[in-house]
């Protein structure tokens, strides 16, 4: 067993997550043992506190406490899933107890599979997320393909139902981050609009808004609620907002947001791909450095646990193509409020 000891953060090794670097730097860490490290306040950079997705910068200051000598056995092959994948999906883990797994999907994998999806998504990748468990852990509702972010799975059938009815009961609260074209005026507001499918199937399916006072009279349309908040803008091009859908309809925040005339940056299927988009014309792209990927992340989630009863929230870090658009932008995740809807409830 080692002594406690400080490393300097090397000229190559930042802009990179601190569970990462420790463990490639100290191959006998576990991710396990990264997590408990940071929850006794036993790791830090820089004489603070950190969790272990933070991410670590050149020349900061890591503070390791003492480690054991030899490396844990190598993980057990996952029959039907390369160790490549067992690594990412594991390395997506944001926080776990007995009964609940959280991820920060990545942007571009499926939740589930289904047609035009292909054989890769969270759902077959869950044998990897067993850690000890008889039965792989059971995802309790969805994000689109290209949507990153707060993604939970129930490690038992029990805490899947409850869970799930949570869900459906609307007793969870979750918060995305967008960019979108323009600036949503005014800074707050609700989109009511309801949704019917457009008519297509399959990945290619859309949804369609309905005005409020024409869901009853639309076969198959949905009421769906959406609040707004402004949170920072570049000039009248673009903001960055935060998002909660009060109801849960597929393509929600995308179909709303691209109705009101602001599609969210990098929404090809309901901001348009160019520049130009019918309506206001605001595109979804804004060109230069600023990435072509959809810009929708599911940032924050409070939920009562389902066993303990202790209110939980968890945040996710943005996916690497929309922190890129952030720091280009100028924009720092800890400039805004973490709910900025708190102040009207």
């Amino acid at each position: 067993m080692s002594g406690v000891q400080t490393v300097t953060i090397g000229p190559e090794e930042g802009e990179q997550r601190l569970d990462r670097w420790l463990k490639k730097k100290f191959p006998q860490v576990t991710q396990g043992m990264v997590e408990k490290f940071c929850r006794k306040g036993e790791l830090r950079v820089d004489g603070k506190r950190v969790k272990a997705n933070d991410r670590v910068e050149a020349g900061q200051q890591v503070r390791i406490p003492p480690l054991p000598d030899t490396a844990p056995p190598p993980p057990t092959r996952v029959p039907g899933i390369s160790d490549a994948d067992a690594e990412m999906i594991r390395d997506c883990v944001l926080w776990k107890d007995e009964h609940i797994i959280a991820l920060n999907k990545p942007a571009g994998l499926p939740s589930q599979g289904g047609s035009g999806q292909g054989d890769r998504h969270v759902d077959g990748l869950t044998e990897a997320l067993k850690f000890g468990y008889k039965d792989r852990p059971v995802l309790v509702h969805r994000l689109d393909k290209d949507t990153s972010g707060v993604l939970l799975l129930a490690r038992t059938p029990r805490v899947a139902r409850r869970l799930g009815e949570a869900f459906r009961h609307r007793t969870t609260r979750k918060i995305y981050w967008a960019i979108v074209a323009g600036v949503p005026a005014p800074a707050m507001g609700t989109i009511r609009y309801g949704l019917v499918k457009a008519g297509m199937r399959g990945e290619s399916e859309k949804m369609r808004c309905i005005h409020p006072n024409e869901i009853e009279k639309t076969e198959g349309a949905k009421r769906a609620t959406s609040d707004y908040a402004v949170l920072e803008r570049l000039g009248s091009r673009a903001a960055w907002v935060a998002l909660v859908p009060i109801t849960g309809r597929t393509h929600q925040l995308r179909a709303h947001m691209a109705e009101i005339g602001h599609p969210i940056i990098g929404d090809g299927k309901y901001g348009g791909s160019g520049q130009e988009n019918l309506g206001d014309g605001w595109g979804a792209q804004l060109g230069g450095d600023i990435s072509r990927k959809l810009h929708l992340h599911a940032r924050r989630i409070s939920f009562e646990h389902p066993v303990t009863g202790k209110p939980i929230t968890l945040e996710a870090p943005l996916s690497p193509h929309m922190a890129r658009s952030w720091q280009t932008l100028g924009w720092k995740e800890t400039d805004v409020p973490a709910d900025p809807f708190e102040e009207l409830e």
